[in-house]
């Protein structure tokens, strides 16, 4: 039997005179895949950041301080957003001067923030904005568990509601305010769902169970 052709170019072309053939080079063994790299460890909780506030100076903070004086311990701006500091029991004055004499005639809100560790427990805000300027400010104050602060419903009836849902979240009672009860909760609801009390999922473990006969509302 006739031995087979080889394809062209399957061969190396034979040495011409003088050179040396080319020994064929060996195969060249498979790379190794590369190790797995280490899992990156875990980063540890960033620090909440902390409000870098810087000093508020203009013409209505001269004259808010000249009229209260003491009573006003910070006047400070974040991120564009002005705010003062008040003692609680000048809140009302300060926001009856605002209204009649620097054009905030429009409570935005009321609403608060929970500190469970410090003596002054809660910081009440009142938000308050001027169409005359286009302006808006918030007045901040800082209160102890229990503390009643004065109702501001004599100088903005729209504090009527805002100082209910207060009350309803937070379980600050406003004295003078014609109405205080809750506005978004059952009656007997327990408890005050933005206070830093226990779990959310426990807020309304009692109500939800005895009305909706389920475990949780959450």
């Amino acid at each position: 039997m006739a031995d087979e052709q080889k394809p062209v170019g399957s061969e190396p072309p034979p040495p011409k005179p003088g050179e040396t053939a080319a020994k064929p080079e060996p195969p060249q063994a498979a790379a190794k895949p590369a190790p797995p790299k280490p899992a990156a460890a875990h980063a540890a909780p960033k620090a909440p950041a902390v409000m870098a506030a810087t000093p508020w100076e203009s013409d209505l903070t001269g004259q808010v301080k000249d009229r209260f004086g003491e009573d006003i311990s910070e006047f400070a701006t974040y991120l564009g957003q002005n705010f003062l500091v008040v003692k609680p029991d000048a809140v009302i004055p300060v926001l009856e001067f605002l209204k009649l004499e620097a054009d905030f005639d429009y409570l935005v809100d009321v609403t608060a923030v929970d500190y469970p560790s410090r003596a002054e427990r809660f910081d009440l805000v009142y938000i308050l904005y001027s169409f005359v300027r286009n302006e808006r400010i918030r007045v901040k104050t800082r209160i102890p568990e229990g503390f009643r602060p004065a109702s501001a419903v004599k100088v903005h009836l729209t504090a009527n509601w805002l100082e209910r849902e207060v009350f309803d979240m937070f379980g600050i009672e406003f004295d003078g305010h014609p109405d205080m009860r809750r506005i978004l909760l059952p009656e007997e609801w327990e408890g005050y769902p933005l206070r830093k009390d226990y779990s959310i999922l426990q807020q309304d473990e009692k109500w939800v169970k005895e009305n909706l006969g389920i475990e949780s509302g959450q």
